[in-house]
């Protein structure tokens, strides 16, 4: 599938400030990648070879310009030859009751988590075909299993992981376009959940099959397979990366 060098290859990744998006990040170059960070934060502490666009991906869904202007920003980097992978990775948790969630909080969870990446996937189609490249969309165990007000988001990345099935069907062999469902993963943000609540955090770890919950880097290192061409046969799949969790019953016994 891939026909050029990973160090001739250009990946852009959304959500590059979160503990994910930074492992995705140096894990891509790590593999020879020449990075395009994206995130709507502008706390830009990266190496200096990382070309860096703050992005607002609710007004890419909502201004066709401003979506525009994003692409020629990324085409210039690439200095035209487009990029090779899509991550899409960048997402928002607003979690409330589905009696009380807001018709704000609902649009917005399905412009970041799901039109964001598709309009995304849109706008770069033509380089990847060129590049007979590849999407990744980090989805969530929240596609097929969660909890109590998780409505919105479980619901964004239950679409995402059938638009990462239904796309390829659209797109054909040129770009291979596959998912990551993570359960929970050790962030600085769900450690910071945890602070002052170590039993908690403990027994979260014990209820996964395998003993603890996963690293941002675990994440990052699947990416980087799919993208690559060891994983030339793998289209339209939504891969578990769980530690086991998801075939647990949350059972009192």
């Amino acid at each position: 599938m891939q026909t050029l060098c990973s160090k001739n290859r250009w990946a852009l990744i959304t959500g590059a400030l979160g503990g994910i998006g930074r492992a995705l990040v140096n894990e891509f170059t790590n593999a020879g990648y020449k990075i395009v960070a994206t995130d709507i934060n502008d706390d830009f502490d990266m190496p200096e070879n990382i070309h860096f666009v703050q992005l607002d991906l609710e007004k890419l869904v909502i201004d066709e310009v401003y979506a525009n202007e994003f692409y020629y920003k990324v085409n210039k980097i690439t200095h035209g030859t487009g990029i090779s992978t899509l991550v899409n990775n960048a997402a928002v948790q607003i979690l409330a009751n589905t009696r009380v969630i807001t018709r704000k909080q609902w649009s917005t969870s399905f412009n970041v988590n799901l039109s964001a990446p598709f309009f995304l996937s849109q706008m770069f189609i033509n380089d990847l075909e060129s590049n007979s490249g590849s999407i990744v969309n980090i989805s969530s165990i929240h596609a097929t299993q969660t909890k109590k007000q998780f409505v919105a988001y479980a619901t964004t990345k239950a679409a995402l992981s059938a638009m990462t099935r239904n796309m390829v069907l659209d797109i054909g062999s040129r770009v291979r376009v596959n998912a990551i469902e993570p359960a929970a993963i050790a962030t600085d943000m769900l450690k910071a959940g945890f602070i002052g609540k170590e039993e908690l955090y403990q027994r979260l770890e014990m209820f996964h099959p395998l003993g603890r919950v996963g690293t941002p880097n675990e994440v990052a290192k699947l990416a980087v397979f799919l993208s690559s061409e060891n994983a030339g046969f793998v289209q339209g799949a939504c891969i578990s990366a769980s530690g086991g969790i998801q075939g647990c019953l949350s059972d009192p016994m």
